[in-house]
C-alpha cells in the first residue's frame, strides 16, 4: 500500500486525550467488549451503506455481499476487523477519531464511579466504543474508503494513544474500514479462534448481518498437503438474522436482552420487553423495550431518541422518533414495516398516514405493556417509575387520547403513609376516600418536605383526608391537563376558599361564619397594611395549628406553578395571593386586641412573610424580615 504526502500529525482534543488514558490505565475489569464495540460499529456502517444505497445504488460498486470479517495473525500479533460499509473521508476520520465531541464524553467520565466492572460498560452507553481498542491494543490503524470514492481517496489513521495522530492519503481498493489492533503483550488471549468466536456468540450473535472468520481446519497428515498454501475460506460464525423477524418461541430471554444492548448501547439488561408480528391491514413487527435505567441525557428532549427503522428487513435509520410520542422517548427498539416505501425520509415520517396509524398502535403496545407491569409485577413496575414516572407525567398534556390510561399508571406520595416513594395510584386513592368525599386533593411545592408540611394540609390531617403530595416540576404541568380521574375533580388545598362540601358538618360552618363576622375589622387592618402584596386577607378553613397561609385564589395560576413561569423568564399572568389567618391561634388572638398601629402592622408583616417561607416562597428582602422579627421579640 502506498501513501501520499498528504501526511498530518494531530493532536487529540483535550477530552479525547482524558478517555484513552483511562481506556490504558483504568478499565481492565472486563477486556473483551472491545470486540463488541467494534463489531457494533461495523454493522452501524454497513447499515448505513445499505441506506444511502436505496438512492444510488452504485455505492455498492462491485462488493454487494455485505459482511464483517475478522482475522488475527499470531506472528504479528494483531486483530483484524473489516467491513465493506459506507467508510469515510478524511475530514470525517478526524471528526469521527480525532474528537469525540459528540459522544457525551464529560457526562461519561462524571459517571465514574471507580468500580471498574460499572466503568467497562459505561463505554458503549456513551459512545465512546471505538476508543475501547486501546484496552487491548497498544497501536491502532484505521484503513477506509468513503463508498463512491475512487480507491486514492482511502485514508490511513494510527496511534499510539500518546497525545497525537498520524492521518496520511491512502490507496485503498476495498469500500469499508478495516481496524489493525496491534496487542499489547498481556492480551494473547484473543489471538485464540476459540476466545474469539466465544466472545461474537456472547456478544454478537443476534446481529443480522454474517460475522466470517477463518475455517478452522484440522491439521493435516500429508505434510505435502500442509506445505500448500492456498486462500483461507471463511465461515459465519454468527446466528446472522434479523431475531425480532424469528418466531417468539424460538428466541431465548438471553437473546432479546442482548439484542437489546446492541440497538441501545445500556450495559443493564432491560427491565421488560415486549414482541409483536401483526399482519392485516397493516404489516410490521414491532419490539419495544423498557430499560432498567434511565439514561444521562434523558431530559434533553432535543436528544437522540426513537427506534431503529427497518423497511422490508432493511435498515432505514436509527432514532426514528416519529413513531413514539415525546413521553414514552425512554422506549428503544425496533419497528420492520412493509408499509413504507424504501425510500422514505425523516421529512415524509413526519406528514405520513402509515406512520399515524403505526404511532398509536406501538404506543397501546408501550401503554399496555406498562398496565401488565403495574398489575402483574409491582415490584418491577415501581423500579420502572422511580427511573421514568416523571417522564410518564408528561403524557396527559401530549397523548389526550390515551389521557385516561396513562393516569391509572401514575404513582404519587401521599399523607397515606408520608412516604417520598411514589407508589399510590389514583385508584388506590379513590378506594380510601371518605364517606361524602368528591373531590381528590392534593398539594405542590418545590420539595417533597415543603408539600409534607404545608400549613394547607392542617385540616387535611385533622379529618383524616387523603392529599396527594406533589414536589416534580412536572406535577404543575401534569395538573393542569388532568383535571379529573373516573369522575372526580382534582383540587388544590391551596387554591380557593376551601369547601369541603359534605365532610363538613353545620355546626364547623357556623363557627366559621362567627369567626368572619368577629374579625371582620382586623381583616380590613390588615388588608390596609399589605395593601398590593395581596389580593385578599380573611379567615382560613384550613388552618388548625399555623397562624397564617398564603394560597391562590380558584381561576388563579397556583403560586409553585407562577414560582416555576418566573424562574422560566415568564412573568405574564401572575397574581396576587391570599392572605388567610387561623382565628384560633394565640398570636391572632393577641393581634386583634393590639391597639398600636405600628406594631400591628409589624406582626401582620410578620405574619405573611412567615406564610411565604413556610409555603416555599422567598423574601424580596430576608434582612428586613430578621430585623423586624428581632424587634418584635425584643419588645413583646
Amino acid at each position: 500500500m502506498t501513501f501520499s504526502a498528504q501526511t498530518e500529525t494531530k493532536k487529540f482534543q483535550a477530552s479525547t486525550r482524558e478517555l484513552l488514558d483511562l481506556m490504558i490505565n483504568s478499565l481492565y475489569s472486563n477486556k473483551e467488549i472491545f470486540l463488541r464495540e467494534l463489531v457494533s460499529n461495523a454493522s452501524d456502517a454497513i447499515d448505513k451503506l445499505r441506506y444511502e444505497a436505496l438512492s444510488d445504488n452504485a455505492l455498492y460498486e462491485d462488493d454487494p455481499n455485505l459482511a464483517i470479517y475478522l482475522t488475527m495473525d499470531k506472528s504479528a500479533k494483531t486483530i483484524t476487523i473489516r467491513d465493506n460499509g459506507i467508510g469515510m473521508t478524511r475530514d470525517e476520520v478526524i471528526e469521527n477519531l480525532g474528537t469525540i465531541a459528540h459522544s457525551g464524553t464529560k457526562e461519561f467520565l462524571s459517571k465514574m464511579t471507580g468500580d471498574k466492572a460499572k466503568d467497562n460498560q459505561l463505554i458503549g452507553q456513551f459512545g465512546v466504543g471505538f476508543y475501547s481498542a486501546f484496552i487491548v491494543a497498544d497501536r491502532v490503524e484505521v484503513f477506509t474508503r468513503r463508498a463512491g470514492l475512487s480507491h486514492e481517496h482511502g485514508v490511513h489513521w494510527s496511534s499510539d494513544a500518546s497525545a497525537e495522530y498520524v492521518i496520511e492519503n491512502s490507496e485503498h481498493k476495498q469500500r469499508g474500514t478495516t481496524i489493525v489492533l496491534h496487542l499489547k503483550e498481556n492480551a494473547s488471549e484473543f489471538l485464540e479462534s476459540y476466545r474469539l468466536r466465544s466472545i461474537i456468540t456472547k456478544y454478537s450473535d443476534h446481529i443480522a448481518l454474517p460475522i466470517m472468520m477463518e475455517k478452522e481446519v484440522a491439521p493435516s497428515e500429508d505434510k505435502d498437503k500442509q506445505e500448500e498454501t492456498s486462500a483461507p475460506e471463511f465461515e459465519v460464525v454468527n446466528q446472522a438474522k434479523a431475531l425480532w423477524t424469528l418466531e417468539k418461541s424460538k428466541i431465548k430471554d438471553e437473546d432479546y436482552k442482548a439484542l437489546y444492548k446492541h440497538i441501545s448501547h445500556d450495559f443493564e439488561d432491560p427491565l421488560s420487553w415486549v414482541h409483536n408480528k401483526v399482519e392485516g391491514s397493516m404489516e410490521y413487527i414491532s419490539l419495544l423495550y423498557i430499560p432498567t435505567r434511565a439514561p444521562f441525557d434523558l431530559w434533553n428532549r432535543d436528544g437522540q431518541r426513537g427506534l431503529k427503522l427497518y423497511v422490508q428487513r432493511v435498515f432505514i435509520m436509527d432514532d426514528a422518533e416519529q413513531f413514539l410520542p415525546m413521553y414514552l422517548r425512554f422506549v428503544k427498539g425496533v419497528i420492520d414495516t412493509k408499509d413504507l416505501p424504501l425510500n422514505v425520509s425523516r421529512e415524509i415520517l413526519q406528514n405520513d398516514r402509515v406512520t399515524d396509524k403505526l404511532r398509536g398502535a406501538l404506543v397501546k403496545r408501550v401503554l399496555g405493556l406498562l398496565e401488565e407491569l403495574s398489575e402483574k409485577e409491582t415490584e418491577k413496575y415501581q423500579k420502572f417509575w422511580q427511573a421514568f414516572g416523571s417522564v410518564l407525567k408528561e403524557g396527559p398534556g401530549e397523548d389526550f387520547a390515551n389521557k385516561d390510561r396513562i393516569a391509572k399508571l401514575l404513582r404519587f406520595a401521599t399523607t397515606h403513609d408520608d412516604s417520598e416513594a411514589q407508589s399510590h395510584s389514583l385508584a388506590d386513592y379513590t378506594k380510601r376516600m371518605k364517606d361524602g368525599q368528591d373531590k381528590i386533593y392534593y398539594v405542590t411545592a418545590e420539595s417533597f418536605e415543603a408539600a409534607k408540611n404545608s400549613p394547607a394540609l392542617e385540616v387535611f390531617r385533622q379529618k383524616g383526608i387523603e392529599v396527594l403530595l406533589l414536589s416534580d416540576r412536572v406535577d404543575e404541568w401534569l395538573i393542569s391537563h388532568m383535571t379529573e380521574f373516573e369522575g372526580k375533580k382534582l383540587q388544590s388545598v391551596a387554591k380557593g376558599d376551601l369547601d369541603l362540601g359534605q365532610l363538613e358538618d353545620e355546626e364547623t360552618k357556623e363557627e366559621k361564619k362567627k369567626d368572619t363576622d368577629e374579625f371582620e375589622s382586623v381583616l380590613k387592618q390588615m388588608k390596609e397594611v399589605l395593601g398590593d402584596k395581596v389580593k385578599e386577607v380573611r379567615i382560613s378553613h384550613r388552618l388548625t395549628s399555623s397562624p397564617s397561609c398564603v394560597v391562590a385564589d380558584e381561576n388563579d395560576m397556583g403560586i409553585h406553578m407562577q414560582r416555576i413561569m418566573q424562574a422560566a423568564g415568564q412573568n405574564f399572568g401572575m397574581s396576587k395571593p391570599i392572605f388567610e389567618i387561623n382565628p384560633k391561634h394565640p398570636l391572632l388572638v393577641s393581634i386583634k386586641t393590639e391597639s398600636d398601629d405600628e406594631r400591628f402592622a409589624e406582626w401582620t408583616n410578620l405574619l405573611f412573610e412567615q406564610a411565604v417561607l413556610a409555603e416555599g416562597g422567598h423574601l424580596d428582602n430576608p434582612a428586613e424580615f430578621v430585623q423586624r422579627m428581632n424587634k418584635l421579640l425584643v419588645n413583646r
